[in-house]
């Protein structure tokens, strides 16, 4: 066996059957976003965390053998923001998914992966809404929206991401793990630690978990159409 393959059957019995992913065929899908980048590199191995803990063992296996990582959400962006780099490992948060609404605090407690559809659709539920939404919130994920600091049409009057990011668990690159903000609309303790998380685009750690505000849900809405003799 290479020095490659005891380190990565390393990182294979470290975490459960199935989510440790090395065959060649089966990496192809997460070379590359929606960019369809050419030039994508070959992973070591794509890591399809279930939880923080997982992320926090693949982290600390990758900085210990100072192997790159890159995050992957949904796969659905259109900048290349999460090709694979050759020798490095895909940290995918496909499988974190669940979801808890709070209709009293109007607040959700999301993982990742969930997409920005499905969040609209848990408010929805309770008379909330989830005003992000951008061009593609039926299929890109929560956690690529916090990444990019997604906006929308909607945000020409309501903002975009970080307007209703209000706390943030993050798996830093030693392995930590830190809780940023919380359940609470004033916070005005120290630097907004938060803000700087979102739009980081995974380069200062991978989110785990977002704590996000939720509004009153909108009136049914009409189309109006005006004809004008002149400009």
């Amino acid at each position: 066996m290479t020095v490659k393959d005891v380190t990565i059957a390393e990182l294979v019995d470290t975490l459960p059957a199935g989510v440790v992913v090395t065959d060649p065929d089966l990496l192809e899908k997460y070379r590359r976003d929606r960019a369809a980048d050419p030039l994508a590199g070959q992973p070591l191995a794509a890591v399809r965390a279930e939880s923080t803990e997982h992320v926090q063992i693949a982290v600390r296996w990758a900085a210990r053998h100072r192997v790159a990582v890159v995050p992957r959400e949904a796969g659905t962006g259109l900048s290349g923001g999460s090709t694979a780099v050759t020798g490095g490992i895909v940290l995918s948060t496909e499988r974190m998914r669940a979801i808890r609404v709070d209709p009293l605090t109007r607040m959700a407690v999301v993982q990742p992966d969930l997409l920005n559809a499905e969040v609209k659709a848990a408010a929805a539920v309770h008379g909330l809404w989830y005003p992000p939404d951008p061009s593609s919130f039926e299929i890109c994920s929560i956690g690529g929206n916090i990444a990019t600091n997604a906006g929308g049409l909607c945000c020409v009057k309501y903002g975009v991401t970080t307007d209703y990011v209000l706390g943030l668990e993050v798996v830093l690159a030693d392995g930590r793990t830190v809780r940023l903000g919380g359940q609470r609309l004033k916070d005005v303790a120290g630097l907004s630690l938060t803000k700087l998380f979102v739009g980081s685009e995974g380069t200062l750690g991978i989110v785990t978990e977002a704590t996000l505000r939720l509004i009153p849900a909108q009136p049914p809405s009409s189309t109006l159409v005006a004809t004008f003799p002149t400009t």
